[in-house]
């Protein structure tokens, strides 16, 4: 018996912001004051640092129901099944719907709720309900999901990653240029005459110094009202964090998996920084007196920007349907996927195809 992904599903969206749109914000540092560097030598530092030269946003009729909603239809219709069938659908988040020009984030109903009525299923027994967990939230839907399925408790569960980050970063914050938006989804179900699939996972959760690495906090510009909240981030503690932490949990995760190390043919990892992503997975590779492989990572973040937890659900989906070039998975392949977040939390799965 397996737990096996069988569908798959993404939604990019249409608007392209690049570097180069920025070049008119007046970025400041924390305390309000005017940072002394042009803009040009500000995107120039962040593309050096994140690999980001684009990144996409939804238009502005949309909301993160809707792309959830869009990504949840092409897993459905990829995994050609019945969505009546469905079980449990889960999305992951961090802000809800928020509608442009505002920054109230609205999630009553849920918005696995609004996911499932757009979808029109008529089932109660579909249980609907949303997940907060940071970055990492998608690959802790799969986790619950699959224990859902363990228990007998469920047989085909659809799990969906989906943010609008544009609608909560402060203009004036450098830190701005990293997100994005996006969705992916995927539908996975219990299989009695397959192998693989999930084989095991890791998760935890750093809460006693490192709670608000990632938080919610008032603008650079002192002339907003203080109750005018927007994502923020203490980047280097993210850093140091990650390159610490991260490493040790996918060592754990697949150590407990019966896999060796030289059978990982993928690392999907969040798309949070390349730099940052790169030392990680470097970091991973050391734990085992091993250098990285070439084509081990594959990378999105340089055009789709940091979509939180859109990026491994969407990067998946992209490799699977030959959208990535010189990447490619097969029936058989080992792969990791592993996330750091809000939190601070971390999580990582060894699955089979």
């Amino acid at each position: 018996m397996a737990i096996n992904i069988i569908g798959t599903g993404s939604y990019i969206p249409s608007v392209v912001v690049t570097n180069e749109e920025f070049a008119e914000h007046v970025f400041l540092k924390e305390n309000g004051d005017n940072i002394p560097m042009n803009n040009k030598i500000i995107a120039e530092k962040f593309k050096a640092i994140t690999g980001i030269k684009e990144r996409r946003y939804v238009e502005n009729d949309q909301k993160t129901s809707d792309i959830a909603y869009i990504a949840a239809q092409k897993a459905i219709q990829n995994a050609a099944i019945d969505p009546e069938s469905l079980d449990y659908i889960i999305v992951a988040h961090n802000f809800g719907d928020v509608n442009h020009n505002t920054i109230q984030s609205d999630a009553v109903p849920s918005i696995a709720s609004r996911v499932k009525h757009n979808l029109k299923i008529q089932n109660p027994k579909c249980i609907a309900y949303d997940l907060l967990f940071g970055c990492p939230g998608w690959v802790e839907g799969v986790i619950q999901a699959n224990a859902f399925i363990k228990a007998g408790i469920a047989k085909r569960c659809l799990i969906i990653g989906a943010e609008t980050l544009s609608r909560v970063v402060d203009m004036h914050d450098r830190d701005s240029m990293i997100y994005s938006d996006g969705a992916g989804a995927v539908i996975i179900e219990k299989n009695e005459n397959k192998t693989g699939g999930i084989i095991n996972h890791n998760s935890a959760s750093f809460t006693l110094n490192e709670n608000n690495f990632i938080h919610f906090g008032k603008s650079y510009n002192n002339e907003l009202h203080e109750s005018e909240r927007y994502i923020k981030m203490f980047g280097r503690k993210i850093y140091e964090f990650a390159l610490t932490n991260v490493p040790l949990a996918m060592k754990e995760c697949l150590d407990n998996s019966g896999f060796k190390i030289q059978d990982l043919k993928k690392i999907i990892i969040h798309q949070a920084n390349e730099k940052m992503d790169e030392a990680i997975v470097e970091r991973f590779y050391k734990l085992y007196d091993l250098q990285m492989p070439p084509m081990i990572m594959p990378m999105v973040i340089q055009h789709l920007g940091n979509s939180s937890v859109a990026t491994i659900p969407t990067l998946y989906d992209m490799i699977l349907k030959n959208q990535i070039k010189n990447h490619e998975l097969n029936p058989g392949d080992v792969i990791m996927f592993a996330s750091v977040g809000a939190g601070m939390n971390i999580n990582a799965i060894t699955y089979q195809l």
